[in-house]
């Protein structure tokens, strides 16, 4: 396998969504990920202003690379995105995401989405969460655990069926 090739790169191989919109991984490794975005025509809205969750969709994907490029699986707990000025049709949308801090499972990511050139067009934060295996063997409940439902429903030992 090239060594530059992380996790992140195998689960864009398998990115439909991102794929088919023209998104183009630039980078991703350490914690970080640039992604690229053309804004064609079918991306604008009734203001002929690229729709938002378009460049939502951009900044997610860059978001998604950056955790991904650690290795484990890993998810997207929640966003938000600030859009700072329009994009245009014909613009090219570059996402540079970066690790801010990774906690147990959990991490934040922020992303700047700017058209090529530098001008800023979004601010995104990420807040990611890194899935167990499914394969994964039993252990302790992580603090406030015990105070839920067991899984399974009634009848289980709590500590027990968490993953």
């Amino acid at each position: 396998m090239d060594p530059q090739r992380t996790a992140a790169h195998e689960m864009f191989d398998a990115d439909v969504a991102s794929n088919r919109l023209g998104i183009e991984l630039v980078s991703a490794a350490n914690g970080s990920a640039v992604a690229r975005m053309p804004i064609t025509e079918g991306m604008v809205n009734g203001h002929r202003i690229a729709h938002g969750g378009f460049v939502f969709l951009l900044a997610d994907t860059a978001f998604a690379l950056a955790c991904n490029s650690h290795g484990p699986a890993t998810v997207a707990a929640g966003a938000d995105i600030t859009f700072v000025r329009p994009a245009r049709q014909g613009d090219v949308l570059i996402a540079r995401a970066s690790e801010r801090t990774r906690y147990g499972r959990s991490g934040i990511y922020d992303v700047t989405v700017s058209r090529e050139g530098g001008e800023v067009i979004a601010e995104f934060r990420g807040q990611s969460r890194t899935l167990r295996p499914l394969s994964a063997p039993d252990r302790e409940p992580e603090p406030g655990e015990r105070d839920r439902a067991p899984a399974g429903g009634p009848g289980r030992s709590p500590g027990t069926g968490y993953r």
